[in-house]
C-alpha cells in the first residue's frame, strides 16, 4: 500500500510545483541607486517627477511562448512612485533641493522608464534555458532654455536550470534597474545643468 501512494505524492508533488511556475508574475520592484554621485548644487531648488513611457505594464513572458499564465508584468503605478524617491534622493544627496511642482526659472528633472523587457533565450549550454533582461532610464533636465538628455541601458542574461520564480525575477529587476539608476546620476552633465 505504501509503494503505491509514493508515485501519487510525487505526481501531487510535481503538479504543485507545475502550478507555480503557471501562475503570472506580479512584480512590485523597488531598485535602489547605490553609487556616489557628484556634489554640484548650492541649496538650489529643482523639480524632479518621475514618469513611466512604457506602452504597456506587460514586460514579457518566463515561458517565451505569450501565454497568460507565463505574463510578468511591472506596474506603472507601482515602481514609478519608487523611481520618484530615487530621483529625489539622488538630487539631494547632489546639493540641490527636490520639489515637487514647477517654477519659472527652476531647473526640470525628468526621470522616466523608457523600457523594461523580459525575454526568453536560448542558451548554448545544454540542460540550460536563460532570460535577458534589459532595463533603459531616461533622463531629461530642462534649465535656461537648455535641455540635456541622457539615456541609459542596462542589460543582464541570466542562465538557470530551473525557471526563476517570482522572488528571483523580483531580484533580477531590482538589481537591473538599481543599476541604471547609478549609471544615470553618475551622470555629471544632469547636475551641471541643474546647477548652472
Amino acid at each position: 500500500m505504501g509503494r503505491q501512494l509514493v508515485p501519487l505524492f510525487c505526481v501531487l508533488l510535481a503538479g504543485i510545483w507545475l502550478a507555480g511556475c503557471a501562475s503570472p508574475h506580479h512584480l512590485a520592484l523597488s531598485p535602489t541607486r547605490t553609487a556616489e554621485v557628484p556634489q554640484l548644487g548650492d541649496g538650489q531648488s529643482v523639480s524632479v517627477f518621475a514618469q513611466d513611457g512604457r506602452d504597456s505594464d506587460v514586460i514579457g513572458h518566463r515561458s517565451g511562448q505569450g501565454m497568460s499564465t507565463s505574463v510578468i508584468t511591472v506596474d506603472s503605478h507601482q515602481v514609478v512612485p519608487k523611481l520618484q524617491e530615487e530621483a529625489e534622493r539622488a538630487v539631494a544627496d547632489m546639493g540641490f533641493t527636490p520639489a515637487q511642482e514647477r517654477a519659472d526659472g527652476r531647473p526640470v528633472l525628468t526621470l522616466e522608464l523608457a523600457n523594461l523587457d523580459y525575454t526568453h533565450g536560448d542558451s548554448t549550454q545544454m540542460g540550460l534555458d536563460e532570460a535577458n533582461i534589459e532595463g533603459v532610464l531616461r533622463a531629461v533636465v530642462q534649465h535656461q532654455g537648455t535641455t540635456y538628455t541622457g539615456t541609459y541601458t542596462s542589460r543582464r542574461v541570466q542562465s538557470y536550470a530551473v525557471k526563476p520564480g517570482q522572488a528571483a525575477n523580483t531580484r533580477m529587476l531590482n538589481e537591473l534597474l538599481s543599476d541604471a539608476l547609478n549609471r544615470a546620476f553618475s551622470d555629471r552633465q544632469l547636475g551641471e545643468l541643474m546647477a548652472r
